[in-house]
């Protein structure tokens, strides 16, 4: 049978197993890239898996007849701009909780 020093010996290295792995995936993380999109492709706003937004790039058809006062063109731009950034948003949300699925299924730990 383990003693009680062993016994907290084991669990003291297990925890600094986890919190390794956990520091090296969330730098994984940094380095996943995902692109969120609307418009059909008009937008796309691209961003790592820990929500660092990378570039956001508008299609030059959007601005035909922006600039003239046209208030409908640039809203629909912001609200395209703002749905881009969500998509990007929910994939690295998705693509963040699958990597740690896997790291929590490598070591034995419950989803």
């Amino acid at each position: 049978m383990k003693s009680m020093e062993e016994m907290l010996k084991a669990a003291q290295q297990a925890a600094e197993t986890v919190q390794q792995q956990m520091n090296e995936a969330q730098v994984k993380l940094d380095s996943v890239e995902v692109e969120g999109v609307s418009g059909g492709g008009l937008v796309k706003i691209r961003c790592t898996a820990k929500g660092r937004i990378l570039s956001v790039s508008i299609d030059d058809s959007l601005f035909v007849g922006a600039g003239s006062g046209n208030e409908d063109a640039k809203q629909m731009l912001e609200d395209l701009v703002t749905a881009a950034f969500n998509d990007a948003r929910h994939k690295a949300d998705q693509a963040a909780g699958e990597e740690m699925a896997r790291i929590q299924q490598g070591i034995g730990l419950p989803p």
